[in-house]
């Protein structure tokens, strides 16, 4: 895929049920992903690990919202420990940059001052949000802002969370795989829901996010 990919071809990949990866962070190149199996995380049935939750309750991080995109986005692309290799390269850090000016994508982080210890980021569009990736330098941050993430969702009425794959890390929270045609269903009943990303309050408390997940399962 050439210089000719566009912001706007993105988001029409995303409407259609594929993302974009590369091989390597060097290699200038852009494939898709369409899998036959897609990892989703229900938002009726989240389940938050009682440890975990714990540790939300306590809000032992600073979270915001959209503060740092490009920054997150450079995190998760750094190599470290058990990845030696990532698949998000200077083409798609640019497009996603571009899906942040246009309100298409967003970031929650972690912050402990004025270190970012943690986040994740990911595109929204209507009732869907395609997580694409998170990081964390201090125990649990990336966990802490994906409860975040999934009570701002609930709150704000979203209908469909695209983890796009199911590991034992995302497992844990209630996700499960479905078949391409299932997802797509999914998909195409989401895209066009009237949803809010900023109807939860910036700065929500740890028990105000565990609530709005409580309520909803």
């Amino acid at each position: 895929m050439d210089d000719a990919f566009t912001v706007d071809d993105l988001i029409a990949c995303y409407q259609r049920g594929v993302f974009p990866m590369a091989d390597a962070r060097q290699d200038e190149s852009i494939f898709l992903i369409d899998p036959e199996r897609r990892g989703v995380l229900p938002l009726d049935s989240v389940h938050v690990p009682r440890r975990l939750a714990r540790t939300v309750r306590a809000d032992p991080f600073e979270v915001r919202i959209d503060s740092a995109f490009d920054a997150v986005v450079e995190a998760c692309a750094a190599s470290g420990p058990g990845r030696l290799e990532t698949w998000i390269n200077n083409p798609i850090q640019r497009l996603y940059s571009q899906l942040f000016a246009r309100g298409l994508a967003h970031s929650i982080e972690c912050w402990d001052d004025d270190e970012m210890v943690g986040g994740l980021y990911g595109v929204a569009h209507g009732g869907c949000f395609f997580g694409e990736s998170m990081f964390s330098t201090r125990r649990d941050a990336s966990k802490v802002a994906l409860v975040h993430l999934v009570g701002r969702l609930i709150v704000g009425d979203y209908r469909l969370l695209d983890t796009q794959f199911i590991t034992d890390h995302l497992e844990q929270f209630g996700t499960t795989e479905i078949t391409r045609a299932d997802y797509r269903r999914r998909l195409g009943r989401a895209w066009n829901i009237q949803s809010d990303f900023y109807r939860l309050a910036a700065g929500a408390a740890g028990v105000e996010v565990l609530q709005a997940i409580s309520q909803a399962s």
